[in-house]
């Protein structure tokens, strides 16, 4: 990287897949970013704790740990290990100092889009309630109707608007225009 990056800018480490997660927050550190948006699957490589030494150390904040979510399931079992995964999830984010956990809500196992929608709110609405203590806020990605039937049910930035205002506390959603732009009714959304 040359130059300095304006101090309100943050990293997502997506954006730069050959740096380890040591390398991308000591390289933003240096070119002034004010923080870093990491992978939970790059955090793990180097070990969420000794990743918060090197934030804390280089003054780095990290913005959004990614990701939690995946929500419907196949059965009671493998919904208790998904939810148990985004429970550790949080503790991750919290340990970081991350302010955010971004959720990709996952596919529909039976097709069914409604229900799956509904199983994502349920899942979220109980997650929520376990942020409380954590200082980490819950937001919702809603990515490309294309990911639907691999990555998540939640398309629209309405669709992730209704189900963060219906847990308590109430969820945020990540706008990411790669996945949005396509979206006939992002913009009267966006003015509610």
């Amino acid at each position: 990287m040359t130059g300095k990056a304006p101090a309100r800018l943050a990293m997502n480490q997506a954006t730069v897949p050959r740096w380890t997660t040591a390398e991308l927050i000591e390289g933003c550190a240096r070119a002034g970013y004010a923080a870093v948006g990491l992978w939970r699957d790059r955090v793990a490589e180097t070990g969420t704790e000794k990743v918060a030494r090197i934030a804390r150390e280089t003054g780095m904040k990290v913005s959004t740990l990614c990701r939690g979510g995946w929500f419907c399931a196949t059965g009671p079992d493998d919904r208790a290990r998904r939810m148990d995964d985004n429970r550790r999830a949080i503790d991750e984010a919290a340990a970081l100092g991350a302010a955010t956990l971004v959720l990709v809500c996952g596919p529909a196992i039976d097709k069914d889009l409604v229900q799956a929608r509904n199983e994502v709110s349920d899942a979220i609405t109980v997650l929520a309630q376990y942020t409380a203590g954590a200082n980490v806020r819950l937001a919702i990605e809603p990515l490309h109707p294309l990911y639907c039937g691999d990555r998540s049910v939640v398309v629209t930035l309405k669709q992730a608007l209704e189900i963060g205002r219906s847990a308590e506390p109430p969820v945020g959603v990540v706008l990411d225009s790669y996945h949005l732009w396509w979206d006939p009714f992002l913009e009267p959304t966006l003015s509610e």
